[in-house]
């Protein structure tokens, strides 16, 4: 499931550099696409972006969305498999295209999803409708001063891995990311939100800030990371898997999610 640093990377600055300040001279939708084209008819999602002209490329979590020069506007959410595709020949067309837009200076742009988990919505004003309205303050755009994480952990019991998972408290943070800055802030993921102190908080949100906003400064390029992050031992259950420290890595359920932590060095 791409993340935060994907969807900011891959998606909204690839959006930005491909259509923002262009218009787009035709569209076309996969005519019997009613799965990724969510709430509105193939035709009616073309009549909408066709002649209309990018004024802006936004996102927030995992949602993206663009200001049109006129409503409706487009959201787009990758879901696991979703991806966008700037190219200058209709040849280049991705397989499994569900929405190609052909745009002023000659080239085209699509969305591509082989699973389709992605979706693709029309709104007349997204900040304010579902699911932007439902959705907490970015984790990367907005991330909130450490007094609110206090006021905001002190009256929940849920396990602060799940509460960082919470789409409704913060946008954007997922899997292994919520991983990542437990680790890095050496909190174990079960632990209850309302038992971290002030300091851990502190911890967790400077923790947070820097994952996230290193995650965006590598253009989300996994190789970039540091070899001490957990991300690069994460993965695969392994019952030896050790930390690039040689710590040793447990794997639990946390909030519903296969999470790995270090016992040695998270309380």
């Amino acid at each position: 499931m791409p993340e935060l640093p994907e969807v900011e990377c891959w998606g909204r600055r690839v959006a930005e550099r491909a259509v923002a300040g262009r218009s787009v001279v035709s569209a076309w939708a996969k005519a019997d696409e009613r799965i990724v084209i969510d709430g509105v008819s193939p035709r009616k999602l073309t009549t909408a972006l066709t002649g209309r002209r990018v004024d802006a490329c936004h996102r927030r979590g995992k949602q993206m969305w663009w200001t049109l020069d006129r409503g409706p506007h487009p959201l787009w959410h990758f879901g696991m498999t979703g991806s966008f595709a700037h190219y200058r020949e209709p040849t280049e067309r991705p397989a499994f295209a569900k929405v190609e837009l052909e745009l002023d200076d000659g080239s085209f742009f699509a969305f591509a999803d082989p699973r389709r988990f992605g979706r693709v919505k029309l709104r007349d004003d997204p900040p304010n409708q579902p699911p932007l309205s439902e959705l907490g303050p970015d984790a990367y755009l907005d991330l909130p001063p450490w007094a609110w994480f206090i006021q905001q952990l002190a009256r929940r019991r849920t396990p602060i891995k799940a509460l960082l998972l919470n789409q409704s408290f913060l946008a954007g943070v997922g899997n292994w990311i919520a991983d990542e800055v437990c680790y890095q802030a050496k909190i174990a993921p079960q632990r209850p939100a309302a038992e971290l102190n002030d300091a851990e908080v502190r911890a967790l949100r400077r923790t947070l800030k820097r994952v996230v906003g290193k995650a965006c400064d590598w253009e989300a390029d996994y190789t970039r990371f540091p070899r001490t992050w957990l991300f690069h031992r994460r993965w695969g259950k392994n019952t030896d898997a050790l930390t690039a420290r040689g710590e040793e890595i447990d794997f639990d359920v946390v909030g519903g999610r296969t999470t790995a932590w270090v016992p040695k060095v998270q309380r």
